[in-house]
């Protein structure tokens, strides 16, 4: 008898446990969370290019606090001609836009694994090339490269080599900081939000926001971002 009871109170000892552990694995899963705050791009950039930022921040934060803070284009450039490609997500961004400017308060970690040192950066849209070197980093093309505030200054679309040239100094692998930009399907209802998605390399957390994409006035684009997580392939 006494030994049943012990079974029984192990067993429900391991269920709690179980319990316990799914909850604290949900929750570490939706720690991520995105605020729009009132604050003004930081002086780091450029004149030219703070010009065209918005009022606001998309404030990132996690476990450990502040992620980052973003600021976009108020009215981001659309392509010339957004014909469909295979691979690309959002045709309607020309690759080289400035699409506007983030600021990491401590180190952080790009989708290739490379760390980024703190700081302000300008954030621009490019597609990674069609070869093997970059064959399997993500299911699509799509990517915004950190710049150097302090070398990035021109509002003006760059082209890719300028560009890579541009963001290899942000890494120590002598190689661009790229973000993924990926799908925005599973959006949450209030953007900006953050959401853990599952990827072929663990859980990623997106964050989803609304872009407003040529003329003023136009109706806003989701995009979606990976600022945590990782390419499988690096």
């Amino acid at each position: 008898m006494r030994t049943t009871n012990g079974l029984q109170g192990l067993g429900r000892a391991v269920v709690l446990a179980a319990a316990l552990f799914g909850f604290a694995a949900g929750a570490a899963a939706q720690s991520y969370t995105a605020t729009a705050v009132s604050e003004a791009a930081p002086t780091d950039l450029s004149a030219a290019i703070r010009a065209t930022l918005g009022s606001q921040a998309i404030e990132v934060k996690g476990p450990q606090g502040v992620l980052c803070d973003i600021w976009l284009r108020q009215d981001i450039p659309a392509a010339a001609s957004a014909g469909m490609q295979l691979g690309v997500v959002y045709p309607q961004l020309a690759p080289g836009t400035l699409v506007g400017a983030i600021r990491f308060p401590a180190a952080a970690i790009d989708f290739r694994n490379q760390q980024v040192k703190p700081g302000v950066y300008t954030l621009r849209y490019e597609l990674s090339p069609v070869d093997g070197n970059h064959q399997g980093v993500a299911p699509q093309r799509d990517f915004l490269l950190l710049c150097p505030s302090s070398t990035d200054t021109t509002t003006d679309t760059l082209d890719f080599k300028p560009l890579v040239a541009l963001s290899k100094p942000t890494t120590t692998r002598n190689h661009p900081s790229v973000w993924s930009l990926m799908p925005a399907d599973g959006a949450p209802a209030t953007l900006p939000g953050v959401a853990a998605q599952d990827s072929d390399n663990g859980t990623i957390q997106v964050l989803f926001f609304n872009a407003t994409l040529g003329a003023a006035g136009a109706k806003p684009t989701p995009l979606a971002l990976v600022v945590v997580g990782t390419s499988s392939s690096q």
